[in-house]
């Protein structure tokens, strides 16, 4: 048991065979594909969402303000490794996030009516708008920035200092966003109006 902890690759396939397990037994009877075809992509769109917000919040709740506690020394080991293996897993995951939902919005027939807020479809639309934003602030302005923040770029030292605050800043700007993206997408699942 302890190899199996201890190795995250065994950890993870561990978890999808007992994920595949409960699939099984919960498809036991009549079975309708295309249903299970949009909950399992529905399945990795939340996954991937859970992975890119999750070190979103990683970075703003731990990362970010413990940083001025770390001793100098040590401080490599964040921007060397750390971050970067992050920073890795957030880009990714935005990617995966707005592709899979994307492609989910399209296969369910509202990706026109929800990005135009048409058809009552405008909580769903909000929240794909706030994560196209998120996702572009990643890509756009976040993963450039940490580039020199981490040294991956060189850049002097002002340039590196005002890099590190702006990616902080919009990092900060998709914590803002999160949380009514999260409303948006889970009243548009769970509409109580």
């Amino acid at each position: 048991m302890s190899s199996l902890l201890t190795n995250l690759k065994s950890a993870v396939i561990t978890g999808f065979v007992l994920a595949f397990i409960l699939i099984f037994f919960l498809a036991q009877g009549s079975f309708d594909q295309t249903a299970f075809n949009m909950w399992l992509l529905r399945w990795f769109h939340v996954v991937a969402a859970i992975m890119w917000v999750g070190i979103l919040y990683y970075f703003n709740f731990v990362q970010i303000p413990n940083m001025a506690k770390i001793p100098d020394e040590q401080k490599p080991a964040i921007s060397k490794v750390i971050a970067p293996a992050a920073l890795l897993w957030f880009r990714w995951g935005a990617v995966a996030t707005v592709l899979s939902g994307l492609i989910l919005a399209h296969l369910n027939g509202y990706l026109h009516d929800a990005m135009t807020f048409s058809e009552g479809q405008w909580p769903i639309g909000i929240g794909m708008w706030l994560g196209i934003i998120m996702f572009v602030n990643v890509w756009a302005v976040i993963w450039p920035n940490q580039k020199k923040a981490l040294g991956i770029i060189e850049v002097d030292a002002e340039t590196k200092a005002k890099a590190a605050r702006r990616a902080m800043l919009f990092s900060r700007k998709n914590v803002i966003l999160s949380i009514p993206m999260l409303v948006a997408m889970t009243v548009a699942q769970n509409s109580f109006s």
